[in-house]
Protein backbone atom coordinates (compact mmCIF):
# COMPACT_ATOMS: atom_id res chain seq x y z
CA UNK A 1 0.00 0.00 0.00
CA UNK A 2 1.09 3.56 -0.65
CA UNK A 3 1.20 4.48 3.03
CA UNK A 4 4.03 1.97 3.48
CA UNK A 5 6.21 3.88 0.99
CA UNK A 6 6.68 6.70 3.48
CA UNK A 7 8.47 4.45 5.97
CA UNK A 8 11.66 4.67 3.91
CA UNK A 9 12.18 8.38 4.64
CA UNK A 10 12.83 8.94 0.93
CA UNK A 11 10.61 11.30 -1.08
CA UNK A 12 8.01 9.69 -3.32
CA UNK A 13 7.58 10.63 -6.98
CA UNK A 14 4.07 10.11 -8.29
CA UNK A 15 1.76 11.33 -11.01
CA UNK A 16 -1.91 11.64 -11.91
CA UNK A 17 -3.69 10.46 -15.05
CA UNK A 18 -7.33 10.69 -16.10
CA UNK A 19 -9.58 8.43 -18.20
CA UNK A 20 -10.16 9.48 -21.81
CA UNK A 21 -13.45 11.19 -22.55
CA UNK A 22 -16.39 9.05 -23.57
CA UNK A 23 -15.97 7.61 -27.07
CA UNK A 24 -12.27 8.61 -27.16
CA UNK A 25 -9.56 6.10 -28.07
CA UNK A 26 -8.87 4.30 -24.79
CA UNK A 27 -5.67 2.72 -26.11
CA UNK A 28 -3.92 6.09 -25.89
CA UNK A 29 -3.90 6.06 -22.08
CA UNK A 30 -2.56 2.50 -21.95
CA UNK A 31 0.27 3.43 -24.31
CA UNK A 32 1.02 6.41 -22.06
CA UNK A 33 1.04 4.21 -18.96
CA UNK A 34 3.59 1.91 -20.56
CA UNK A 35 5.79 4.99 -21.04
CA UNK A 36 5.11 6.31 -17.54
CA UNK A 37 6.20 2.94 -16.17
CA UNK A 38 9.75 3.55 -17.40
CA UNK A 39 10.00 6.49 -14.97
CA UNK A 40 9.44 4.11 -12.02
CA UNK A 41 6.91 6.33 -10.20
CA UNK A 42 6.08 5.50 -6.59
CA UNK A 43 2.38 5.42 -7.51
CA UNK A 44 -0.05 6.65 -10.16
CA UNK A 45 -3.43 8.16 -9.28
CA UNK A 46 -6.47 7.88 -11.55
CA UNK A 47 -9.27 10.43 -11.46
CA UNK A 48 -12.85 9.22 -11.16
CA UNK A 49 -15.16 9.62 -14.15
CA UNK A 50 -18.55 10.83 -13.01
CA UNK A 51 -20.55 9.02 -15.66
CA UNK A 52 -20.89 5.52 -17.07
CA UNK A 53 -18.03 4.65 -19.37
CA UNK A 54 -15.46 6.92 -17.75
CA UNK A 55 -16.23 5.47 -14.31
CA UNK A 56 -15.66 2.00 -15.71
CA UNK A 57 -12.48 3.21 -17.39
CA UNK A 58 -11.21 4.51 -14.06
CA UNK A 59 -11.33 1.02 -12.61
CA UNK A 60 -9.85 -0.58 -15.73
CA UNK A 61 -6.98 1.90 -15.81
CA UNK A 62 -6.27 1.50 -12.09
CA UNK A 63 -6.26 -2.28 -12.50
CA UNK A 64 -3.80 -2.00 -15.42
CA UNK A 65 -1.48 0.21 -13.35
CA UNK A 66 -1.58 -2.16 -10.38
CA UNK A 67 -1.50 -5.52 -12.12
CA UNK A 68 0.18 -4.97 -15.50
CA UNK A 69 2.58 -2.15 -14.70
CA UNK A 70 3.32 -3.35 -11.18
CA UNK A 71 2.89 0.17 -9.76
CA UNK A 72 0.68 1.13 -6.83
CA UNK A 73 -2.59 2.56 -8.16
CA UNK A 74 -4.47 5.28 -6.28
CA UNK A 75 -8.13 5.42 -7.31
CA UNK A 76 -10.05 8.66 -6.84
CA UNK A 77 -13.61 8.52 -5.51
CA UNK A 78 -15.90 11.52 -5.00
CA UNK A 79 -18.84 11.83 -2.63
CA UNK A 80 -21.08 12.84 -5.54
CA UNK A 81 -20.47 9.44 -7.17
CA UNK A 82 -21.78 7.42 -4.21
CA UNK A 83 -25.56 6.93 -3.92
CA UNK A 84 -25.42 4.85 -0.74
CA UNK A 85 -23.22 2.80 1.60
CA UNK A 86 -23.82 -0.45 -0.31
CA UNK A 87 -22.45 1.12 -3.50
CA UNK A 88 -19.32 2.11 -1.59
CA UNK A 89 -18.86 -1.38 -0.18
CA UNK A 90 -19.26 -2.99 -3.60
CA UNK A 91 -16.87 -0.47 -5.16
CA UNK A 92 -14.21 -1.08 -2.52
CA UNK A 93 -14.70 -4.84 -2.72
CA UNK A 94 -14.10 -4.72 -6.46
CA UNK A 95 -10.92 -2.73 -5.93
CA UNK A 96 -9.70 -5.05 -3.18
CA UNK A 97 -10.28 -8.21 -5.22
CA UNK A 98 -8.18 -6.72 -8.00
CA UNK A 99 -5.25 -5.91 -5.75
CA UNK A 100 -5.96 -2.18 -5.45
CA UNK A 101 -5.79 -1.09 -1.82
CA UNK A 102 -5.42 2.69 -2.18
CA UNK A 103 -8.15 5.34 -2.40
CA UNK A 104 -8.19 9.13 -2.67
CA UNK A 105 -11.37 10.28 -0.90
CA UNK A 106 -12.77 13.54 -2.27
CA UNK A 107 -15.91 15.54 -1.79
CA UNK A 108 -15.61 16.69 -5.37
CA UNK A 109 -17.44 19.42 -7.24
CA UNK A 110 -20.97 19.08 -8.54
CA UNK A 111 -20.96 17.13 -11.83
CA UNK A 112 -22.50 18.96 -14.79
CA UNK A 113 -25.22 16.35 -15.13
CA UNK A 114 -26.30 16.66 -11.48
CA UNK A 115 -28.81 19.25 -10.26
CA UNK A 116 -28.11 21.43 -7.23
CA UNK A 117 -30.81 19.56 -5.34
CA UNK A 118 -29.24 16.19 -6.12
CA UNK A 119 -25.80 17.39 -5.09
CA UNK A 120 -27.09 18.87 -1.84
CA UNK A 121 -28.82 15.55 -1.07
CA UNK A 122 -25.70 13.41 -1.67
CA UNK A 123 -25.20 10.49 0.71
CA UNK A 124 -21.81 11.70 1.98
CA UNK A 125 -21.58 15.41 2.70
CA UNK A 126 -17.84 15.57 3.18
CA UNK A 127 -14.75 13.55 2.34
CA UNK A 128 -14.22 13.03 6.07
CA UNK A 129 -17.54 11.13 6.22
CA UNK A 130 -16.40 8.95 3.33
CA UNK A 131 -13.06 8.27 5.01
CA UNK A 132 -14.82 6.97 8.12
CA UNK A 133 -16.74 4.31 6.20
CA UNK A 134 -13.81 3.32 3.98
CA UNK A 135 -11.62 2.69 7.02
CA UNK A 136 -14.42 0.73 8.70
CA UNK A 137 -14.89 -1.53 5.67
CA UNK A 138 -11.30 -2.16 4.51
CA UNK A 139 -7.71 -1.64 5.54
CA UNK A 140 -7.04 0.70 2.64
CA UNK A 141 -4.36 3.34 2.33
CA UNK A 142 -6.51 6.47 2.18
CA UNK A 143 -5.37 9.80 0.76
CA UNK A 144 -7.02 13.18 1.11
CA UNK A 145 -6.78 16.50 -0.71
CA UNK A 146 -5.57 19.78 0.78
CA UNK A 147 -5.32 23.37 -0.38
CA UNK A 148 -2.22 25.53 0.26
CA UNK A 149 -4.10 28.58 -1.08
CA UNK A 150 -7.17 27.69 1.05
CA UNK A 151 -10.28 25.84 -0.11
CA UNK A 152 -12.61 28.21 -1.95
CA UNK A 153 -15.43 27.53 0.52
CA UNK A 154 -13.32 28.12 3.65
CA UNK A 155 -13.42 31.53 5.32
CA UNK A 156 -9.76 31.42 6.34
CA UNK A 157 -6.64 29.26 6.40
CA UNK A 158 -7.25 28.41 10.05
CA UNK A 159 -10.78 27.20 9.27
CA UNK A 160 -9.48 25.17 6.35
CA UNK A 161 -6.76 23.59 8.50
CA UNK A 162 -9.33 22.75 11.20
CA UNK A 163 -11.47 20.94 8.61
CA UNK A 164 -8.38 19.16 7.31
CA UNK A 165 -7.52 18.00 10.83
CA UNK A 166 -10.97 16.41 11.12
CA UNK A 167 -10.39 14.50 7.88
CA UNK A 168 -6.96 13.30 8.98
CA UNK A 169 -8.27 12.26 12.40
CA UNK A 170 -10.89 10.12 10.63
CA UNK A 171 -8.10 8.03 9.11
CA UNK A 172 -6.41 9.78 6.16
CA UNK A 173 -2.90 8.34 5.76
CA UNK A 174 -1.39 11.04 3.55
CA UNK A 175 -2.38 14.23 1.75
CA UNK A 176 -1.91 15.57 -1.78
CA UNK A 177 -2.15 19.30 -2.40
CA UNK A 178 -3.99 21.10 -5.11
CA UNK A 179 -1.60 22.53 -7.69
CA UNK A 180 0.27 25.72 -6.76
CA UNK A 181 3.14 27.79 -8.14
CA UNK A 182 4.36 29.75 -5.10
CA UNK A 183 6.41 27.54 -2.80
CA UNK A 184 6.33 30.07 0.03
CA UNK A 185 2.55 29.70 0.13
CA UNK A 186 3.00 25.94 0.48
CA UNK A 187 5.60 26.29 3.25
CA UNK A 188 3.25 28.56 5.25
CA UNK A 189 0.45 26.05 4.79
CA UNK A 190 2.73 23.20 5.84
CA UNK A 191 3.78 25.04 9.00
CA UNK A 192 0.13 25.72 9.91
CA UNK A 193 -0.79 22.08 9.32
CA UNK A 194 2.06 20.78 11.45
CA UNK A 195 1.29 23.29 14.21
CA UNK A 196 -2.31 22.02 14.19
CA UNK A 197 -1.10 18.48 14.87
CA UNK A 198 -1.38 17.13 11.31
CA UNK A 199 1.58 14.76 11.08
CA UNK A 200 0.76 12.64 8.00
CA UNK A 201 2.88 13.05 4.83
CA UNK A 202 1.85 16.00 2.64
CA UNK A 203 2.76 15.76 -1.05
CA UNK A 204 2.92 19.02 -3.03
CA UNK A 205 1.08 18.81 -6.35
CA UNK A 206 2.72 20.38 -9.40
CA UNK A 207 1.35 21.09 -12.88
CA UNK A 208 3.78 22.66 -15.36
CA UNK A 209 2.37 25.45 -17.51
CA UNK A 210 3.18 24.57 -21.10
CA UNK A 211 0.84 26.83 -23.10
CA UNK A 212 -0.73 30.27 -22.80
CA UNK A 213 -4.24 28.86 -23.05
CA UNK A 214 -3.58 26.56 -20.12
CA UNK A 215 -3.17 29.52 -17.74
CA UNK A 216 -6.78 30.67 -18.02
CA UNK A 217 -8.04 27.12 -17.47
CA UNK A 218 -5.85 26.62 -14.40
CA UNK A 219 -6.91 29.88 -12.78
CA UNK A 220 -10.56 29.20 -13.56
CA UNK A 221 -10.39 25.65 -12.25
CA UNK A 222 -8.42 26.17 -9.06
CA UNK A 223 -8.10 29.90 -8.44
CA UNK A 224 -4.36 29.45 -7.95
CA UNK A 225 -2.09 32.49 -8.09
CA UNK A 226 0.65 32.88 -10.68
CA UNK A 227 3.88 34.40 -9.21
CA UNK A 228 5.46 37.34 -11.03
CA UNK A 229 8.45 35.33 -12.25
CA UNK A 230 6.19 32.82 -13.98
CA UNK A 231 3.71 35.46 -15.17
CA UNK A 232 6.56 37.44 -16.77
CA UNK A 233 7.77 34.33 -18.60
CA UNK A 234 4.26 33.59 -19.86
CA UNK A 235 3.92 37.16 -21.14
CA UNK A 236 7.39 37.12 -22.72
CA UNK A 237 6.84 33.90 -24.64
CA UNK A 238 3.08 34.04 -25.26
CA UNK A 239 3.63 34.16 -29.02
CA UNK A 240 6.32 31.46 -29.05
CA UNK A 241 4.78 28.13 -27.97
CA UNK A 242 8.07 26.20 -27.91
CA UNK A 243 9.85 28.75 -25.71
CA UNK A 244 6.81 29.08 -23.44
CA UNK A 245 6.70 25.33 -22.93
CA UNK A 246 10.42 25.28 -22.08
CA UNK A 247 10.03 28.19 -19.65
CA UNK A 248 7.09 26.50 -17.93
CA UNK A 249 8.94 23.22 -17.55
CA UNK A 250 12.07 24.97 -16.28
CA UNK A 251 9.99 26.81 -13.68
CA UNK A 252 8.42 23.56 -12.45
CA UNK A 253 11.85 21.90 -12.25
CA UNK A 254 13.16 24.76 -10.09
CA UNK A 255 10.00 24.62 -8.01
CA UNK A 256 10.47 20.88 -7.44
CA UNK A 257 14.16 21.23 -6.60
CA UNK A 258 13.35 23.89 -4.01
CA UNK A 259 10.63 21.75 -2.44
CA UNK A 260 12.93 18.74 -2.23
CA UNK A 261 15.67 20.89 -0.71
CA UNK A 262 13.18 21.75 2.04
CA UNK A 263 12.60 18.07 2.76
CA UNK A 264 9.07 17.52 1.43
CA UNK A 265 7.58 14.04 1.68
CA UNK A 266 7.29 13.66 -2.09
CA UNK A 267 6.20 15.27 -5.36
CA UNK A 268 2.89 14.57 -7.13
CA UNK A 269 2.78 15.58 -10.79
CA UNK A 270 -0.48 16.43 -12.54
CA UNK A 271 0.67 14.96 -15.84
CA UNK A 272 -2.42 15.72 -17.97
CA UNK A 273 -1.62 12.30 -19.54
CA UNK A 274 1.40 13.85 -21.29
CA UNK A 275 4.39 11.54 -21.15
CA UNK A 276 6.85 14.15 -22.42
CA UNK A 277 5.99 16.45 -19.51
CA UNK A 278 6.51 13.73 -16.91
CA UNK A 279 9.82 12.75 -18.49
CA UNK A 280 10.99 16.36 -18.59
CA UNK A 281 10.26 16.79 -14.88
CA UNK A 282 11.21 13.40 -13.44
CA UNK A 283 14.03 12.07 -15.62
Amino acid sequence: MIKDLFHTNRPTYSLEVFPPKKDADVSVIYDALDEFKTLHPSFISVTYGASGNTAENTFAIASYIQNQCGIEALTHLTCAAIPDRLFLKNFLTNLYRNGIHNLLALRGDKPQWMSDEQFDARYYDHASDLVTDVKEMFDFSVAGACYPEVHQEAASLSEDIANLKIKVDKGVDFLITQLFYDNETFFRFLDEARNAGITVPILPGLMPITSAGQVKNIIGMSGTKIPKELADAIEKYKDNPADLKKAGLDYSKRQMENLLAHGVDGIHLYSMNKVEIAKAIYE
